[in-house]
């Protein structure tokens, strides 16, 4: 039995090492796709209105919605992806890498990654490693310091409308990683409730603000 666990943990679907490689992936194919759009105006992964984003700045010049827009979702996913496990595919990469980061690259004058289909691949692969090592390494150091869980924890594909309801999971999530990042996240669920804002943004910040200040031992 325990041949069988290590075996597991060692295997490429269940090491911490391959979320990165297979995020990576993915995001390659999406950066890609976003260049087919803004070349041939096909291709491009994600709803027709966070397109529009895009287009509008590809006629106007403006990439700001875009961009502020599309980071807004990276971000967002990478804290959820970290602490729940769970990353959205819609969000982090559909929206933040095949929205947001061309926009931010645009704004700047940066053209060449969206526009050659070659450094678009690799761009996108760039993006997704580091999407999928920061996700690993804040998990690492928060809620698996326990060590008693590996990469087989992180799945993808959640989609935005299931987000709503991930606030109960991260508090559940944040209370079986130790008892003070568990009041921090449920203190901050608490304020974001009050404040009538999504839960699960509270408790993910609750959670990461008593985690700095009550750290997890390492066993």
């Amino acid at each position: 039995m325990e041949e069988t666990v290590t075996l597991e943990k060692k295997s490429f679907w269940f090491a911490d090492w391959s979320f990165p490689i297979i995020v990576g992936l993915l995001s390659a194919g999406v950066f890609a796709g976003t260049h087919m759009y803004v070349e041939y105006g096909v291709g491009a992964f994600n709803e027709v209105a966070i397109v529009a984003m895009l287009k509008a700045g590809l006629d106007g010049g403006s990439y700001g919605a875009a961009a502020a827009f599309g980071a807004s979702f990276l971000f967002a996913r990478i804290l959820e992806g970290s602490l729940v496990g769970i990353l959205d595919i819609g969000g982090a990469i559909l929206t933040g890498v095949g929205i947001g980061i061309p926009a931010i690259l645009l704004s700047m004058g940066i053209k060449a990654p969206i526009e050659n289909f070659v450094l678009a691949l690799i761009t996108g692969m760039i993006a997704g490693l580091l999407i999928g090592g920061i996700i690993i390494a804040i998990r690492k150091f928060t809620i698996n310091q326990s060590n008693s869980t590996f990469g087989a924890d992180i799945m993808m594909g959640a989609g935005n409308a299931s987000g709503r309801f991930l606030g109960p999971l991260i508090v559940l999530s944040a209370a079986g990683a130790s008892i003070p990042i568990g009041i921090g996240s449920t203190i901050g669920a608490l304020i974001f409730y009050v404040w009538k804002k999504p839960i699960a943004g509270g408790a993910i910040l609750g959670a990461m603000v008593f985690g700095a200040i009550f750290p997890m031992e390492i066993k």
